[in-house]
């Protein structure tokens, strides 16, 4: 299979509607982001008995969960089956910096856009770092990280660590923008209305996209700088290249 075939590996896991493998990206350096090391999934809560056997058969040995306490309505013990598969609750809002958040709560700009990624990397960019250093330090195996919906807080991770790979800008935008289409089958399995229809005419009206944000947020910004003044180290980024970086396209 082919690195572009695989530019959005959906996988079809039983409870889990917005799950990808990040796997066989192409870099600005020649490398390709290396298959079945890094998963970015929405919530695990409607997981399967057969999506946790998929999950865990697909080499899964670290699940990373960004969400809030109040979010988290069924712990995972449907994984402790499995020994030496480890779960960490990395919150990534941080809810306790009333200040920051009093700026997007009563707006879209929150939940559904990227507004708020760069504000939030220059208040809180501990949060961000933490879960990168934990995924570039997690036992062998793959890791997988996850919100609610798959598309913020995963999204924003998901954009720092392939802009640390250097993976081409294109194929961020591409993997961010590819949670619309899946998440409309959440929304309709769910029976609520899609919150993307809204944001998407909340950014028209602003003459601007996702995608156009995205595009901003890393030609502009020092996210990596960011992420050094949040604790990511050296080491992490090392061992995050040699986890997830690879020479043949195919692995």
């Amino acid at each position: 299979m082919t690195s572009a075939n695989r530019k959005h590996q959906h996988l079809n896991w039983g409870g889990c509607f917005n799950a990808r493998d990040l796997g066989g990206l192409p870099t600005i350096n020649g490398e390709y982001t290396r298959s079945r090391s890094l998963v970015r999934t929405d919530s695990l809560d409607s997981l399967t008995e057969a999506g946790c056997i998929a999950l865990y058969d697909y080499g899964i040995r670290t699940v990373i969960d960004l969400r809030n306490d109040d979010e988290r309505q069924i712990e995972l013990q449907k994984f402790n089956q499995y020994g030496d598969l480890t779960v960490l609750h990395l919150p990534h809002d941080g809810l306790d910096n009333i200040e920051f958040w009093s700026a997007f709560e009563a707006g879209p700009q929150w939940g559904g856009t990227p507004l708020y990624y760069q504000p939030h990397l220059e208040k809180m960019p501990e949060r961000s770092s933490r879960v990168i250093a934990a995924i570039a330090n997690a036992p062998p195996g793959g890791v997988l990280f996850h919100c609610v919906s798959g598309r913020d807080r995963t999204g924003l991770i998901a954009i720092l660590i392939l802009n640390l790979l250097g993976v081409l800008v294109e194929h961020i935008v591409s993997d961010y923008e590819a949670s619309d289409e899946r998440l409309r089958v959440r929304y309709e399995k769910l029976g609520k209305r899609d919150p993307s229809l809204f944001t998407k005419q909340y950014l028209a009206d602003r003459g601007t996209t996702a995608g156009d944000i995205i595009i901003r947020l890393l030609g502009t910004f020092d996210a990596a700088g960011q992420l050094r003044d949040g604790g990511l180290t050296d080491a992490n980024l090392d061992a995050l290249r040699r986890r997830l970086l690879t020479n043949n396209p195919e692995v």
